[in-house]
């Protein structure tokens, strides 16, 4: 992969989708009262990848790039040395990576795949993460959304509705889970959650103060 990367002062520019409501302002340590605990993830880069799982021209490029092959399980969600993949259908596949790399990451799967049936797009701002844990975050996916949320284990990920928002679930770890939106749905997506939460106690903290094993790690350091 190339060594390109993007500027610091760049990324300091950088607003996220959730920037009208001023999170790190309300910022501060949960609570035993807490039942959900949420923060906003960041800048990360989003990366869309469609190819035929059958074509080992595609596959090959791609775990050329990315340093591991691309999971064909339905609902796998993997790390690899080049980001976190998410499969999302058949044919396509989520790559998150640190936003710093996006460029890079782009432009080396393009070369990889040129010449290939296949498709590469840049959506990283498009999309936000939120890391949800607490005691109460069962009940709150189960208010949200219809899914089977307790059968998902860690490791897996799917892509539901809640209410009228399509949500990407990702289980990182035992404690909580990952939650993946597009910025069209997302002041729509955090009062439902909020308002949701409300009963259960809510606290808006930083990232590093509940991290998860898969996406933290791909914030930009100052988080």
């Amino acid at each position: 992969m190339s060594d390109h990367t993007i500027p610091a002062a760049d990324l300091a520019r950088l607003r996220t989708p959730l920037h009208v409501f001023n999170l790190p302002a309300e910022s501060r340590a949960p609570t035993a009262k807490d039942g959900v605990v949420v923060s906003e993830l960041p800048h990360l880069a989003y990366v869309i990848l469609r190819g035929q799982a059958t074509d080992a021209a595609f596959m090959q490029g791609v775990a050329s790039v990315l340093g591991a092959s691309l999971p064909t399980q339905p609902a796998s969600l993997v790390q690899t040395p080049g980001g976190v993949v998410q499969w999302v259908s058949p044919d396509e596949w989520w790559v998150i990576a640190p936003r710093a790399r996006r460029d890079a990451l782009v432009a080396s799967l393009n070369t990889a795949l040129q010449g290939v049936f296949a498709q590469v797009v840049d959506n990283s701002g498009g999309h936000t993460a939120m890391r949800v844990t607490g005691p109460a975050h069962m009940l709150l996916l189960r208010h949200l959304g219809p899914y089977d949320f307790e059968s998902l284990t860690v490791g897996k990920a799917v892509s539901t509705v809640m209410a009228k928002a399509v949500v990407s679930v990702c289980r990182t770890d035992d404690k909580g889970v990952v939650l993946l939106f597009r910025r069209s749905f997302a002041d729509y997506f955090w009062r439902l959650l909020r308002r949701t939460a409300a009963p259960y106690g809510l606290c808006v903290t930083q990232p590093g103060t509940h991290a998860d094993p898969v996406f933290t790690p791909l914030l930009p350091a100052q988080h």
